[in-house]
């Protein structure tokens, strides 16, 4: 247990960022598997652009790797450009 103010505070901001990064993760996940279970190539197009902007956002708060949403974004790209 946290014997000093300061550290009290830090493990309930700790706690609300691990809630808030969980969610968001997974809610990126959730919209991954709605994009790679789409047929039609025009509305699997708005959902990449939005699922892209998700990805980057995991990144650049670094809850997920550079290297893995890279290679998430191409994987999907290539998903959509592959539909007829």
């Amino acid at each position: 247990m946290a014997n000093h103010k300061s550290a009290e505070k830090r493990i309930r901001a700790n706690e609300k960022k691990r809630v808030r990064n969980r969610y968001q993760h997974k809610t990126t996940r959730t919209q991954i598997k709605k994009l790679m279970a789409t047929t039609k190539k025009d509305e699997a197009q708005a959902l990449l652009k939005e699922v892209t902007s998700m990805i980057d956002k995991l990144a650049k708060k670094n809850i997920i790797h550079w290297k893995k949403a890279a290679n998430q974004k191409s994987q999907l790209s290539k998903k959509v450009n592959g539909l007829a």
